[in-house]
């Protein structure tokens, strides 16, 4: 087994252990199934790579963070560490304001002639808002809009020249008991050495859960095209999220890509959730 595997798949069984002793722990103090499902549970748009439709409501502050490593192999090979981080902030029943970025970043390279090179600094944030367009009713799917604006930001080799922005359609749809499916398209204006260029996006999750807390995924992101003049790069995942009582919850993902895609990659993360949420007539 080679390093990278070594470290790839002890990442993945520490955060597993981390996720199986948080759930022995909340079971002893779980309430019964009946008053579980009444809970007022929180949703996070992480781990999966498309993005929930569902707001965290007036009041309420959530902040959804972890540690990914990507690895690629080609003329060189390359190790990326980030802290993926995305804050949102509830202003009203259907609106909440949102930051994101993958913040602090480090990249590794080890060139062909076994010569290696580091940089580290900050990646480009964004700032957008998501908005709860429809509710599920009657087998009728969810439907939100989010929609982000980044700013020219970053620092070192990370920093970003232009303005660009992105805005994707979501939806939540309960297709049978204990599973759902979380579509997300949409389009990007984005930035790769210094130019712009469009980008067609799409993300697609299927969920299942076996508990109101308890959520095992697979899933599937594709951007077409990845750099200007490029081809498009799908990206296939899956993972498991658990929720420790009511506002905390905890995820593992792991998975690989093609083209500029990462090969593979690995992501434990945390949610937490502040607040109580206020209605208004």
């Amino acid at each position: 087994m080679t390093s990278k595997a070594r470290r790839v798949l002890a990442t993945t069984l520490a955060a597993l252990a981390l996720l199986a002793s948080s759930r022995v722990a909340a079971a002893q103090a779980a309430p019964a199934p009946q008053a579980e499902a009444a809970q007022d549970l929180i949703n996070p748009d992480r781990p999966g790579i498309a993005d929930g439709s569902k707001v965290i409501g007036a009041g309420r502050f959530q902040l959804e963070t972890g540690i990914q490593e990507e690895y690629r192999d080609g003329a060189a090979k390359t190790h990326t560490l980030f802290i993926p981080t995305l804050v949102r902030i509830g202003v009203g029943e259907r609106w909440e304001a949102r930051v994101e970025g993958n913040t602090f970043t480090r990249v590794s390279t080890i060139g062909t002639d076994m010569t290696s090179a580091a940089t580290s600094g900050f990646a480009p944030l964004s700032v957008g808002f998501k908005y709860a367009i429809l509710d599920a009713d009657h087998g009728r799917p969810s439907v939100g809009a989010i929609v982000r604006a980044f700013p020219a930001s970053g620092s070192n080799d990370f920093k970003t020249e232009h303005f660009t922005a992105d805005a994707r359609l979501v939806a939540d749809w309960d297709v049978a008991p204990k599973f759902s499916l979380n579509p997300n398209v949409g389009f990007a204006r984005y930035e790769s050495g210094g130019r712009t260029f469009g980008a067609f996006l799409f993300a697609f999750t299927l969920n299942y859960q076996p508990t109101d807390k308890l959520n095992p995924f697979v899933d599937v992101g594709y951007q077409h095209p990845s750099e200007p003049g490029g081809s498009g790069v799908a990206i296939f995942d899956a993972g498991v999220a658990y929720i420790v009582g009511r506002n905390v919850q905890l995820d593992v993902s792991l998975g690989s890509g093609n083209g500029d895609a990462p090969q593979p990659f690995v992501a434990v993360g945390i949610s937490i959730r502040t607040g109580r949420a206020t209605h208004h007539p």
